[in-house]
């Protein structure tokens, strides 16, 4: 966060606006992986607009990912939709790479929103694109959200939910991506709770709230230790 801070007021110094993209895209970036939706709106919409201003389609893609998702997370599912759907739109001129992860953006969003069916077949997409571009580290995002899906149907499928956030955490800890194994492990706890499983549910939300605290994660973490709390 203080890098990209600084990264900020560099471009805001130069007026450069392919630097004041990246590092208002940066920014944001932060704020969303830490779970802080409302300060990484702002830096997402300015670096947007100056997308737009400034035709850099290459740049538009993954900058107007990033907020739509962050509108959707922050409830306004139909906006962040549109915009993931736009980002996604025309592969030729932005290129396919980190698809894979406005995907599972736009499978999240459908899931939030309670489009389960949607929300799966975009995902499926997901994991189809991340395997052919062997983009591992976005293969684990999809992944993890296969679990959320099946996770949250009805009835809970817990034995492909267990599979998948399993896939996705021996990911995170393989390329060392820490939030995204702190996902896993607060999905599988919440998943083992569902089940009647109280100790296994309790090491993965131990570890997820050891996470979230080491990583600074304050709202993920309110989210583990609520669920350890109903563990009783």
């Amino acid at each position: 966060m203080v890098r990209s801070e600084e990264a900020v007021g560099v471009g805001r110094e130069a007026e450069h606006p392919a630097s004041l993209i990246l590092s208002d895209r940066s920014l944001g970036l932060v704020f969303l992986r830490c779970g802080r939706v409302p300060q990484a709106i702002a830096p997402l919409e300015h670096a947007v607009e100056l997308c737009r201003i400034t035709p850099v389609p290459v740049l538009f893609d993954i900058t107007a990912g990033h907020l739509g998702f962050a509108y959707a997370l922050s409830g306004c599912f139909t906006e962040g939709v549109a915009l993931l759907e736009e980002a996604l739109a025309d592969p030729g001129a932005t290129g396919t790479a980190n698809h894979p992860l406005l995907l599972a953006y736009l499978g999240e969003a459908h899931l939030l929103a309670g489009r389960l069916d949607a929300a799966l077949a975009v995902a499926r997409r997901a994991l189809d694109l991340a395997h052919r571009q062997k983009e591992r580290g976005n293969e684990g995002w999809v992944l993890r959200l296969l679990g959320e899906i099946v996770a949250h149907a009805d009835p809970p499928d817990l034995e492909s939910a267990q599979a998948h956030y399993g896939q996705a955490l021996a990911r995170g800890e393989e390329l060392g991506m820490r939030p995204l194994a702190a996902h896993c492990h607060l999905g599988l706890g919440q998943l083992y709770h569902r089940a009647g499983k109280r100790e296994p549910a309790c090491e993965h939300l131990i570890t997820a709230t050891t996470l979230y605290r080491e990583m600074g994660m304050s709202s993920w973490l309110e989210r583990a230790e609520a669920a350890l709390q109903q563990l009783g």
